[in-house]
């Protein structure tokens, strides 16, 4: 075999525009101009066609295309003949599945368009894999064949021969309401057949929103809906695709639990999700996928879930000796994790304030902070985190005189909502000129974040993923004293989570300025904070924000009403979660240590 067939070629459907351009992909082409159609393309054709087989790597094609529509990869030589899937010419390739296994919960970690949903709707069985041949695709019988003496030989003739029943949970739960039309209780007792309602509902919240229709729930209240929607029905295969976005960190254990209580000896469980904190917690073994978003993903033989995580975050895969990120991910926290902050001159203090919403009151503890620094707010969902973030930016006023000095702000919201025409050129341009054109700023925030490859895209056709790096590119971008960031991790994959992470640190930093950050993904907020204000109380009811203190003792106080522990793993200090009722959890409740600043076993 020649190293022809290890090379693929990607069009990207939504560049390539032959109309208006001059064709200068082929006629900048060598093996054309030799005679030979390798790439192929007339004005009136959709998309240009480029001959995988033909091709021989030279790249001329990838500079000369004016919306750089093209991409020529050379992929690792050994998995030329493991294609389990391609969805037309030049399109993305898939490479290997994953393997469930009966009675565990299979982890899927890697970063988005990477091929994450394609191999959850092969295993589910509702999409038939071509093995790469999308022009005449394989019968089953073939199927099996290529699959031989492997488990998923095993997997797909159970899934043709009894008729295995598999229910995925939707990644966008927000389109559930486009969907289903009722109330949420009627929809749950139509599919019910599982034996497990009164538990589903207990821990999953569900008990008050159960006469409400579905098209009036918030995006928390739809993420628990349609994971007790999936766990109330027997099947044979459940599928989870992101379930913990939306969710606090109370409901993302409570979500845990929930798609942990639907093992048993012949039953397979699939989840995808991007806070490895909750796939730590909930998977049994991990498969990494990695590879080129929108262009190939490879997955990788099952991992032990730390080996298989760690593997991840380091970006090297030793059983295949081989490295698809150039730098690992660390979680190494800077001295401002002690009581650093507490000599220094305050700069700013806001005062004791009370806050009435309908027949919800928000009470907010007076405090004081620095420049350059960051604190995170903790607490559950309808704790009132918003509400304060809202109070510090002047938009809602508190009940008494007592006010929040006047400071320049700037707010990422949580829900953003595109209505832009316009390119995210022209949103950046138009909203943050100053900066937009700063070499700093496109050093430090807009290469980061990756802008680039969507800049000439027009905003309302962009994914949450790009949304949200566009928004959080906007709120930094805006001079102000006071950065107010809501949710930054919701819809960012594992991978820009921590480059968001590290973005948004290094530039409150340098601009020595403060951020106040609500974040629930546990890995983004230990990472962040500075500083924790800590929420107690009851959510929707009554609850109140106390003063900022140390990251130490702050999540100790969280964790201790949460009644989790976190160790942290000794070779990328990552905060790990104690199994329930663990040695390890157990020793460290006795102790008081909920929580751990340095690595240990």
């Amino acid at each position: 075999m020649s190293d022809k067939l290890t090379r693929i070629a990607i069009v990207s459907t939504d560049k390539c525009k032959p109309k208006k351009c001059r064709q200068e992909c082929k006629k900048g082409c060598p093996v054309v101009r030799m005679g030979k159609l390798c790439i192929e393309v007339s004005p009136n054709d959709k998309i240009a066609y480029i001959s995988e087989e033909l091709c021989i790597g030279c790249g001329i094609c990838v500079k000369k295309c004016p919306f750089e529509a093209i991409s020529i990869i050379n992929l690792p030589t050994n998995l030329e003949k493991e294609t389990t899937h391609r969805y037309s010419a030049n399109s993305f390739k898939l490479h290997r599945l994953p393997v469930p296994r009966p009675g565990q919960v299979l982890g899927l970690v890697g970063t988005n368009g990477i091929g994450k949903s394609t191999a959850l709707k092969i295993l589910a069985g509702a999409q038939k894999p071509n093995l790469g041949r999308f022009a005449d695709p394989p019968d089953w019988e073939e199927i099996l064949k290529y699959f031989r003496g492997s488990e998923l030989q095993n997997y797909f003739t159970k899934i043709l021969e009894d008729n295995l029943k598999a229910i995925i949970k939707p990644q966008y739960v927000d389109n559930l309401p486009r969907a289903a039309k009722g109330e949420v209780g009627k929809l749950l007792n139509a599919k019910y057949d599982n034996g497990n309602m009164d538990f589903l509902l207990d821990i999953l919240e569900l008990e008050h929103v159960m006469d409400r229709e579905i098209a009036v729930l918030s995006g928390g209240e739809l993420q628990r809906f349609a994971i007790g929607l999936t766990a109330c029905q027997k099947a044979d295969i459940y599928m989870f695709d992101e379930p913990s976005s939306y969710l606090d960190v109370k409901q993302r254990l409570n979500a845990a639990k929930v798609i942990r209580s639907l093992l048993h000896a012949t039953s397979y469980v699939i989840v995808v999700e991007h806070d490895l904190s909750v796939l730590d917690y909930l998977s049994d073994f991990v498969c990494v996928l990695y590879g080129m978003p929108s262009a190939y993903g490879v997955v990788t033989l099952p991992f032990s879930v730390r080996e298989g995580i760690n593997i991840f975050l380091d970006g090297k895969i030793p059983t295949e000796n081989l490295r698809f990120r150039d730098e690992s991910l660390t979680f190494r926290l800077a001295e401002t994790a002690d009581d650093y902050f507490a000599n220094k001159d305050r700069k700013y203090e806001y005062p004791a304030m009370t806050k009435t919403q309908g027949n919800f009151t928000l009470e907010v503890a007076a405090g004081t902070f620095t420049d350059s620094e960051i604190i995170v707010m903790l607490g559950q969902n309808g704790t009132g985190k918003t509400t304060f973030i809202r109070l510090l930016a002047g938009i809602t006023q508190a009940d008494s005189e007592a006010q929040v000095p006047e400071l320049r702000v700037s707010l990422k919201p949580q829900k953003i909502a595109p209505k832009f025409e316009g390119t995210v050129r022209m949103l950046l341009l138009k909203n943050i000129k100053g900066a937009f054109l700063d070499q700093q700023f496109q050093s430090d925030v807009v290469k980061p974040l990756q802008i680039e490859n969507i800049i000439d895209q027009p905003v309302k056709t962009l994914s949450g993923g790009e949304l949200q790096r566009v928004a959080i590119v906007l709120s930094l971008g805006k001079p102000a004293d006071i950065y107010l960031i809501d949710e930054p991790s919701a819809y960012l994959d594992s991978e820009q989570r921590i480059i968001a992470a590290k973005v948004i640190k290094k530039f409150i930093m340098h601009s020595k300025k403060t951020a106040f950050i609500v974040e629930h993904d546990f890995i983004m907020a230990t990472y962040l904070a500075d500083r924790v204000i800590v929420y107690d109380g009851t959510p929707a009811v009554k609850a109140r924000a106390n003063s900022p203190e140390s990251l130490l003792s702050g999540m100790n106080t969280f964790l201790k009403a949460l009644e989790i522990t976190f160790r942290r793993d000794p070779t990328n200090f990552r905060p790990r979660i104690n199994k329930f009722e663990s040695v390890k959890d157990k020793e460290q409740k006795l102790s008081g240590n909920y929580f751990f600043l340095e690595g240990d076993d």
